[in-house]
């Protein structure tokens, strides 16, 4: 069932992407060390549940990394778009030219990595990760956390760009949800042609809404679809 880009160029292989997921809701499925849900058998099952709900792609990888991506890649028919999580400091998604190297050839259809400027392990930039990710023949996803970082991104030859670390970093502090001002920042520097990812904190279909409305051309959610103990949190909370 895994998905096979009918295209062979990276520009070719973005527009097919970008063409299955414009304007429709992306399902991020992660879970981290320590948590019920941390078991790549489990995740690969969420993952399959969510493109049978309508999910045109997948997120996933994190702190599962290789292991997730290839086993989701391999039990879905939809592009995956695929990170590691390396530590828990500083750029730790798809921090080096290695790691996006590994998760472009776990099955990644899409390559998603850290978009700041901060030091990486590796002493490399992200022009450099866009450099590999197209050698490899795989588009990448700028995970960004400022509107500067949107344009770095574009201007260093990103496919997409997403909102991904809005408020996470200690660049910009994080709204009570969407920050859908950095959407709309973003969406101002990188022009009508950018394709636009909103990202973070994104908990109910009226916040999907919201976000395309703000700009962006797709949503990722993750918690507020897969994390059971979040969402039995979310519900219990309103009884007392």
């Amino acid at each position: 069932m895994t998905f096979a880009f009918t295209t062979s160029t990276v520009d070719e292989r973005r527009r097919e992407i970008i063409t299955a997921v414009r304007k429709r809701l992306i399902v991020s499925v992660q879970a981290p060390d320590g948590h019920p849900m941390r078991d790549t058998h489990t995740l690969t099952r969420v993952a399959m549940a969510c493109v049978a709900g309508g999910s045109p792609a997948i997120r996933c990888g994190g702190y599962g990394g290789i292991e997730d991506i290839r086993s989701i890649a391999e039990a879905v028919d939809v592009p995956v778009f695929g990170l590691t999580k390396e530590g828990s400091e500083g750029v730790y998604i798809t921090p080096t030219r290695r790691s996006v190297i590994d998760v472009i050839r776990a099955g990644a259809a899409v390559v998603c990595a850290d978009a700041t400027d901060r030091p990486r392990p590796d002493g490399s930039g992200f022009v450099d990760l866009v450099e590999v990710a197209h050698g490899e023949g795989a588009p990448i996803m700028a995970d960004c956390a400022t509107p500067d970082d949107v344009r770095r991104a574009v201007d260093a030859g990103a496919d997409i760009v997403s909102t991904t670390l809005a408020g996470y970093t200690a660049e910009r502090p994080a709204t009570a949800g969407p920050d859908f001002d950095m959407i709309r920042r973003g969406r101002e520097l990188a022009g009508p042609d950018v394709f636009l990812i909103g990202e973070g904190r994104f908990a109910t279909p009226a916040d999907v809404a919201h976000g395309i409305h703000a700009g962006a051309d797709a949503v990722i959610v993750g918690t507020a679809v897969t994390d059971p103990a979040s969402i039995t949190a979310r519900f219990g909370a309103l009884l007392f």
